[in-house]
């Protein structure tokens, strides 16, 4: 019996690593995708870059499924909640590319980090996944960080913020069918086509009325977003089927420490001392729902 419990001890730890592993890699190529995501909003129009990235990734998922060992097509098992996703990361890429627009780089970071809350809560009701008295002190932990992020009071916000947390619900609402589907079918090349052929179709046909010229150097870096992104939704997917949702969601705040190198390396941004306080706090939640 010992020989069992420890090699199932030993499978969970392994799962668990993989998921910690992938959901770090994920926030390095998020952010990546979200710096990219800045520059366009300060010249373009949502449609032009999210028709042309949406396609290429739709099209990259078809690839990659094609050239798999044992390709399985693009059916998936929870046709209802694939579409509640699809509407969900429309809207919500939208939101997000105007958030970035109108706020600095690691200042979204107050927003992304809500997240966890709202899975949280969402958890049970949804996903039937009980939160241990443990994870609640770690979210609570959270919140702490969250007001550190705003030293200035809710009489600070702005358009801006309101944007960014109507991005931030509509994004997990997404998170949460992925693991809601993740847990069912583990096609996962269809949680990629699937909001992103939907994000190509709709900002398809927006684009007759926004379109601007572009150049050559900003269609390439459209192409690269496209890339980056198709690799970090895979990877995110790949994550919510090895943990819990409220696991991964706090896990996703060192997306912070790279929009805080990148936004003062590119955007010459730099956030106060307070910002790191609460960002810290944030992330010391996140590794106390890792270690529960």
């Amino acid at each position: 019996m010992s020989g069992v419990r420890t090699a199932g001890t030993t499978a969970l730890l392994g799962t668990v690593l993989t998921g910690v592993g992938l959901t770090a890699l994920y926030t390095l190529l998020i952010s990546s995708a979200d710096a990219i995501t800045k520059m366009f909003a300060a010249s373009y129009a949502a449609p032009q870059l999210f028709a042309l990235s949406g396609g290429i990734v739709a099209l990259l998922a078809l690839v990659a499924n094609r050239t798999g060992r044992t390709p399985r097509g693009m059916a998936t098992r929870c046709p209802k909640v694939m579409a509640l996703r699809s509407v969900a990361t429309v809207l919500g890429s939208i939101a997000f590319f105007y958030a970035f627009r109108l706020l600095p780089f690691a200042e979204v970071f107050l927003f992304i980090a809500i997240i966890p809350l709202i899975t949280a809560l969402l958890s049970g009701p949804v996903l039937g996944e009980a939160v241990r008295p443990q994870a609640w002190g770690a979210l609570m932990l959270g919140l702490v960080g969250l007001l550190c992020l705003v030293p200035g009071g809710i009489y600070t916000l702005g358009l801006g913020h309101a944007v960014a947390l109507a991005a931030v619900l509509l994004g997990t609402v997404s998170m949460m069918a992925s693991r809601y589907i993740g847990t069912r079918d583990d096609n996962l090349l269809a949680q990629v086509f699937y909001p992103n052929l939907s994000l190509a179709v709709v900002m398809a046909c927006a684009l007759p009325f926004v379109w601007t010229p572009m150049a050559l150097g900003d269609l390439g870096w459209a192409c690269v977003y496209a890339g980056v992104l198709f690799g970090a939704r895979w990877v995110i997917v790949a994550a919510f089927r090895a943990l819990p949702a409220y696991v991964v969601t706090p896990l996703m705040n060192l997306q912070f420490l790279w929009m805080v190198i990148i936004g003062a390396v590119v955007f010459g941004e730099l956030p106060g001392a307070v910002v790191y306080l609460g960002a810290a706090l944030v992330i010391a939640a996140g590794a106390w729902l890792i270690y529960d």
